[in-house]
């Protein structure tokens, strides 16, 4: 039975099949992004999306799609489809489809009066490279195949226009052609893996409309270039391989690149499967560094989303060799930073006050899977460096106060992951101390003093004491007599809202809170922010309260944190859930995870949204596939079968 699979009735029906889009990356930053139908509903989407690092750290539409016709008797029938003004689509190919699987790899079944044709997408890991297989898997009568290639060449935000600056030129390669239609872009080589006759005829597709963009409130028309066609026959039972590239290939090894490919993808037959397979997506490899995407189709390299999604996209699929990597490429930006004030080209917001915090809670991950004494070895070092630097001031705006307590200035730029804002200034001023910077300091010295317990120095014994220390006013501060805690305390003003940051302070594996006070503070967050979805970023009983994360660019900026739930806070909520409750919670957490098994049949199927509605029924917004999103609930996943296996063997003990 497959696991992700989607039947003619749900793929003819484009109200159902349009919202779900599916995505294949190279793990060096390029991707192909599409809907399941094979219609662009963004401006991100397209055939082959490519970094250039000659021109910018962004991506780059090179084929959008490629149009592709089966011709019998004379008779052309178009499988493409794209839509155009007043919800006109055309040319329908979607009426062909019979099936859409993407158990291995996206396969989409065509049938066209007696033909059946398959259609099997594979990106090449490392490589700016896509192959599609066609596969005729019947057919009564003598096929010809008609290929169409829609051209962008343009930044990836960005729409294309018709002018009259392309270079239209195109160069004869083996079993196909290339073309390159501006300068600074690289040559985009489209081949196949048999001879091919190629016909010029080039033409703009004008006013190509992406509805996703439309709905967000940004320009959303487009025209695209069509230089002509390719066209070739193909028997029944043949198998024949197109191949975009920024680099000419042998046609000859089409067929044993494909293979290989495929054999080393994991098979997305559950929940599990899936989101390992979401997670190696992330992964970002450039020269001998490696790194983890902040997410799709539009996010980089973010310091605080890769350090929260490491462990999860990593350590709890078994990947240890990619999460030391990482780890190590992180630590050497950052001890760069604390050194030069050198920001990383590659890992943004590397500057960020709380990001020293988060690399602690990170490598604590490490110790939690593999021990003490391997942690210790390879990252004991870079823990003590980290609470060295946060008490003698040298992360910027981190101040350590007279108290224990550590305060940030946040009223003119976003300081934490509540980052959104207005021509620069943070819509939420939080600033003073906040409480789950000052949950991860003191979490941070109680696991370095833990993990350095033995040594020769004091090292150990001060952290304890910095940690006790600033107990007591982490409780003053934060904790109230309604039983949540505090957001920010800035001076004399205290914000009363009750946000999902209280749940990273108790999901801690060391909180200045004892369990009675967890549960008081766990108890408060299922009330008012837990969803099937993740935890709201605003209580419904807070003021300001906007649960829907739609409209245009500033009406989603003014609601990203007012009520959508993040999946990511589940990881802490469940974990504080674990501790308060031990292996009796794990029924709810194992029920709990259920909501997120859902959308694996949503959205980006098989990964997780960067954000969800605050209210019933929960849909999926933002960035369609997210590193921390995915991170923490594999996280969560491992967490939970390491529980149950230990039950299993103490009761058998």
């Amino acid at each position: 039975m497959s696991y992700l699979k989607f039947d003619k009735s749900l793929m003819i029906n484009l109200e159902q099949s349009l919202p779900k889009e599916m995505l294949r990356t190279n793990k060096s930053g390029a991707y192909h992004c599409t809907t399941i139908v094979g219609c662009n509903t963004r401006k991100q989407h397209g055939l082959l999306v490519i970094p250039i690092p000659e021109m910018d750290d962004k991506a780059h539409v090179l084929l959008s799609s490629l149009d592709e016709t089966v011709i019998q008797h004379g008779a052309p029938f178009n499988l493409g489809l794209h839509q155009y003004g007043e919800g006109v689509f055309s040319p329908n190919g979607h009426k062909y489809i019979r099936e859409f699987n993407c158990d291995s790899v996206p396969s989409v079944t065509f049938r066209v009066g007696g033909v059946i044709l398959t259609k099997e997408k594979v990106f090449i890991s490392h490589e700016n490279r896509i192959l599609i297989k066609y596969t005729l898997k019947d057919a009564h009568s003598p096929t010809t195949l008609q290929f169409r290639p829609f051209l962008a060449f343009r930044n990836a935000n960005d729409l294309c226009m018709a002018n009259g600056s392309i270079n239209t030129a195109l160069e004869q390669e083996k079993n196909g052609i290339s073309c390159c239609l501006y300068a600074g872009y690289p040559r985009l080589y489209m081949q196949f893996n048999k001879e091919v006759k190629w016909v010029s005829d080039g033409h703009w597709y004008n006013g190509i409309e992406y509805y996703k963009d439309r709905d967000r409130g940004i320009p959303y028309k487009e025209d695209l270039w069509v230089p002509g066609y390719f066209e070739l026959p193909i028997r029944k039972g043949e198998s024949i391989i197109f191949s975009a590239s920024t680099f000419d290939c042998d046609p000859k090894e089409f067929e044993a690149t494909y293979e290989a490919e495929i054999s080393t993808r994991t098979m997305r037959t559950s929940f599990y499967n899936c989101l390992k397979n979401s997670a190696k997506q992330f992964y970002l490899k450039r020269g001998k560094n490696m790194y983890i995407m902040a997410g799709y189709p539009w996010y980089n390299v973010r310091s605080r989303d890769e350090l929260i999604a490491l462990p999860g996209c990593t350590l709890a699929i078994d990947h240890e060799e990619d999460f030391k990597a990482i780890a190590h490429t992180f630590i050497e930006a950052y001890r760069k930073f604390v050194a030069t004030g050198e920001t990383d080209a590659t890992i943004h917001e590397i500057d960020l006050p709380d990001i020293p915090l988060w690399l602690t809670w990170t490598l604590q991950q490490y110790r939690r899977v593999h021990g003490a004494e391997k942690c210790r070895e390879l990252f004991g070092e870079a823990v003590r460096n980290i609470i060295s630097d946060i008490v003698s001031g040298k992360i910027p705006n981190l101040m350590p106060d007279d108290n224990g307590l550590l305060r940030t200035e946040g009223r003119e730029k976003p300081v934490s992951w509540l980052s959104a804002s207005i021509d620069g200034k943070p819509i939420i001023p939080r600033s003073g101390y906040l409480v789950e910077f000052n949950a991860l300091w003191y979490n941070a010295l109680m696991f370095a003093a833990e993990l350095h317990e033995g040594a020769a120095d004091d090292f150990s014994a001060e952290c304890r004491k910095r940690a006790e220390s600033m107990k007591q006013p982490f409780l003053d501060t934060f904790l109230n007599d309604y039983g949540y805690l505090y957001d920010y305390v800035d001076g004399a003003y205290t914000d009363l809202s009750v946000r999902p940051n209280m749940a990273i302070a108790v999901g801690l594996d060391y909180s200045p809170l004892d369990r009675r006070q967890r549960k008081c503070v766990l108890d408060f967050a299922t009330r008012e922010l837990l969803t099937p979805k993740g935890l709201r970023s605003l209580s419904p009983k807070s003021a300001g309260y906007n649960p829907t994360y739609v409209g245009g660019p500033i009406e989603r900026e003014y609601a990203v944190h007012q009520g959508p739930a993040r999946p990511w806070l589940f990881g802490f909520y469940a974990d504080a859930y674990l501790k308060v409750f031990g292996t009796s919670g794990l029924g709810f957490i194992e029920r709990q995870l259920i909501g997120y098994e859902d959308e694996m049949a949503e959205g980006c199927i098989g990964s997780l949204s960067e954000l969800y509605d605050g209210n019933p029924p929960y849909t999926g917004r933002g960035a369609i596939s997210t590193a921390k999103n995915v991170g923490e609930i594999l996280r969560t996943v491992h967490n939970v079968k390491r529980l149950n296996k230990q039950l299993l063997t103490d009761s058998k003990s």
